[in-house]
């Protein structure tokens, strides 16, 4: 996978850093939801039942390089 310096750096967060690189690339591969933002970037939502949260991924506009990872609090299916 591809990450910006933005995501690397937001990464170090305690909030953050206990996001696995398989979760990502499940959301990536196995999306419950897309949507496309008006700058191109991409959402993509899974549910990781191993911590019972859904996690937001946007992505590039390129659809492959990783700019955030989060768990999405709001997120309703």
């Amino acid at each position: 996978m591809k990450f910006t310096l933005y995501f690397l750096y937001t990464r170090n967060r305690t909030d953050r850093s206990c996001i696995k690189e398989k979760w990502i690339r499940n959301a990536i591969e196995n999306p419950l939801r897309t949507e496309v933002q008006k700058d191109a970037r991409i959402r993509k939502w899974i549910y990781v039942k191993e911590v019972d949260k859904y996690l937001r991924v946007i992505l590039l506009s390129d659809g492959v390089t990783v700019h955030n990872a989060f768990f999405d609090r709001s997120f309703q299916e």
